[in-house]
């Protein structure tokens, strides 16, 4: 996985984004704007905000602001933005997620929807999310993991080849994920199709307070 071969897939699948991944994702974006409890006046960042799908989803009474390192997917939530009138969407803007431009503790509230396998580096991803939410802020993570079925996991291996072309990692493995990035995961529930994704809570608790 590299930014370059991330780019081109998401600008392949710009025009049939919604077309082909809204209705199967979208039990996933519901959930998690539901579970995010948000207050008013509280601000939420969502990485990877591709079209803007789960932009309607947010209470009017909270802040958003959404990244994509994809410029055509965000030429569409752009769009949706003005087509719904989402007066409390402050941003869409064209970011590496990697290496965000937001001062530290910038949202109460930090969402990666269907992002994780998709960077090049995850742990590096996982670090700007703490960093940008406020201390003991919310950190909520949606995403597809190497399944545990025997057969399936050996069908998501075979196609770990082709991740370059399709844009996405198909075997990430949630325990070497949470290992490596020390996320302190205070719930975890499936959803979306056969329950095939994952939705974590985490709590923004820094590194040094967990090796403690």
């Amino acid at each position: 996985m590299n930014i370059n071969a991330v780019k081109s897939a998401y600008r392949r699948y710009a025009h049939i984004y919604d077309f082909v991944f809204g209705p199967v994702f979208h039990p996933g974006r519901k959930q998690v704007v539901e579970a995010l409890d948000c207050r008013p006046g509280m601000r939420v960042l969502e990485v990877g905000v591709g079209t803007g799908l789960s932009l309607p989803l947010y209470p009017d009474y909270v802040q958003v602001s959404g990244i994509d390192i994809s410029r055509e997917m965000l030429a569409k939530a752009t769009r949706r933005v003005e087509r719904f009138g989402l007066s409390n969407v402050e941003a869409v803007l064209e970011m590496d997620a990697e290496q965000m431009q937001f001062p530290d503790n910038s949202f109460d509230k930090v969402v990666a929807m269907y992002v994780v396998s998709v960077v090049p580096n995850p742990e590096r991803l996982i670090d700007e999310m703490r960093r940008v939410c406020k201390p003991d802020g919310d950190i909520y993570i949606v995403n597809h993991f190497r399944s545990e079925h025997p057969l399936l996991e050996r069908s998501e291996r075979l196609l770990s080849p082709l991740s370059a072309f399709a844009g996405f990692r198909t075997d990430m493995d949630l325990d070497d994920l949470v290992a490596e990035t020390e996320l302190d995961v205070v719930d975890s529930r499936s959803v979306n199709l056969f329950g095939y994704w994952k939705v974590l809570r985490c709590r923004n608790t820094p590194r040094e307070s967990l090796v403690a």
